[in-house]
């Protein structure tokens, strides 16, 4: 049973990454080091911790940095599928984590279209320049996978791993 008892705590875990981790494994990696540093404020309790990763070309990417950053990005993502992995981590008892990919192909967008996207400011604050649950659903063309993996957090993935790990019934 999922209850009411859930606290939402950030992570003061390091994000940087190694040049050794392979994209595909990065967003693995954070979900694993956030968890591991709010489990150790909430001893015995259950935390899951989770980071999503936009993809393309063997390239992770992030937040960006400013509104160039964000033209360059969604410039890299038009008219193409790229990966977006979410990586979760849950402790418990014992811990277990994965992975789940999807893939997003962008219809082609104009430099009109991503400067009309850009002075949104939807864009500043999400990996890959866009976020697929507000304005930046225009932007998709396709979606092959799990729409909630997208938004951040691949949800019915989440739930079946709690209850085999008997987190929730």
């Amino acid at each position: 049973m999922i209850t009411d008892d859930i606290i939402i705590a950030p992570s003061n875990a390091d994000e940087t990454l190694d040049s050794s981790v392979r994209a595909e494994d990065a967003a693995q990696v954070l979900a694993e080091r956030k968890a591991a540093s709010v489990a150790a404020l909430y001893p015995g309790h259950t935390v899951i911790g989770c980071d999503t990763v936009v993809t393309i070309d063997g390239e992770i990417l992030g937040k960006p940095k400013d509104a160039e950053d964000a033209r360059r990005m969604l410039r890299m993502l038009s008219g193409r599928t790229h990966s977006v992995i979410t990586g979760t981590c849950i402790i418990a008892d014992h811990t277990r984590s994965f992975s789940v990919e999807t893939r997003v192909t962008f219809y082609p967008l104009t430099d009109a279209d991503i400067d009309a996207y850009i002075a949104t400011g939807d864009p500043m604050d999400k990996a890959g320049a866009y976020g697929i649950q507000t304005e930046g659903a225009l932007l998709a063309e396709k979606i092959d996978g799990d729409f909630f993996n997208v938004v951040g957090l691949p949800v019915s993935r989440l739930y079946r791993e709690l209850r085999e790990m008997g987190a929730v019934s």
